[in-house]
């Protein structure tokens, strides 16, 4: 688990008056990533778009796995669940990361009703992936790259031509009918499935602190503790009482590094009741004690 990121991400990516950000990615020795290129599994509201410029991309999209070949460009929706990883040591490629909210007019003019408010209410979605073979893909991947030089570089005026450019390229998919049904992309089934999950990870990371049941993590996902297990194993691998010990495990390494505080001081600002248990629990995730942990900072 990331400590800097909690599944929902709640990192600002631009300003208010410009939000939008472009992201540059190289992996290997010397840089961030010098194994692959790896995002553990979250969601936000933004709209993501990726283009592999070297190499090619497990995508995990609302829990269904995909390969994003080299020179393909995918798109994440507004609030879809998701994780990237690179299928390499060596990789490249740029991100466009924006709030789909710029692509909104206050004036409801035929853009604003007949692609901005279906998009934005989730009626619609963008397409998953154009490829080179797709008869758009050189306008798509052309815009794509003007927007993402604008983003990088950002010279005098760039959010307006960035803007421009996403603009463009909303008007193209649309016009080529590239835009899809979001009830296609996603059945009633399994878009439940996903938003108990997101219930369950929201809640931990909002009341970690405090003490939590299975019987209250099952009220918030609106089943019963049993289907709740199921369910949340099946997606994480882990039980809900798992990944709330690890959750509060994260936290407290982040006390440990940032505070003074001691150690029975974080267990209970984690929501462990009993420091002794919070350091089993700590050692067996961490193979150190949290005392430990402190002094090889």
């Amino acid at each position: 688990m990331n400590k800097d990121h909690s599944l929902e991400e709640d990192v600002r990516h631009g300003t208010q008056e410009r939000p939008l950000t472009a992201m540059h990615f190289t992996t290997g020795p010397g840089t961030i990533y010098p194994e692959h290129f790896y995002v553990e599994r979250h969601w936000h509201h933004n709209i993501e778009i990726l283009k592999a410029i070297k190499g090619s991309f497990l995508v995990e999209l609302n829990l269904e796995n995909f390969i994003l070949q080299e020179g393909e460009i995918g798109f994440i929706n507004s609030g879809e669940l998701h994780q990237i990883e690179g299928t390499g040591q060596d990789t490249v490629h740029d991100v466009l990361i924006f709030n789909p909210h710029i692509l909104e007019f206050t004036y409801q003019d035929e853009f604003q009703k007949e692609f901005a408010a279906p998009l934005l209410a989730h009626i619609s979605s963008l397409p998953r992936v154009i490829g080179p073979r797709d008869g758009i893909y050189r306008k798509i991947s052309k815009l794509f790259d003007q927007a993402a030089k604008c983003g990088l570089e950002e010279n005098e005026g760039w959010y307006f031509r960035a803007k421009l450019f996403l603009l463009e390229m909303m008007y193209e998919l649309d016009r080529n009918r590239r835009m899809v049904a979001a009830a296609s992309v996603l059945n009633a089934s399994e878009k439940e499935r996903i938003d108990r999950y997101k219930k369950i990870v929201s809640y931990v990371e909002k009341h970690y602190m405090e003490k939590i049941t299975l019987e209250q993590l099952a009220g918030e996902a609106q089943c019963n503790p049993q289907y709740l297990c199921h369910f949340f194993k099946e997606i994480a691998n882990i039980s809900p009482v798992q990944y709330l010990i690890g959750y509060r495990i994260e936290k407290a390494k982040e006390m440990l590094e940032d505070t003074t505080k001691t150690v029975l001081e974080v267990s209970l600002d984690c929501g462990f009741e009993n420091v002794s248990y919070f350091i089993r629990q700590f050692k067996r995730a961490a193979g150190i004690t949290p005392r430990e942990y402190r002094k090889q900072l």
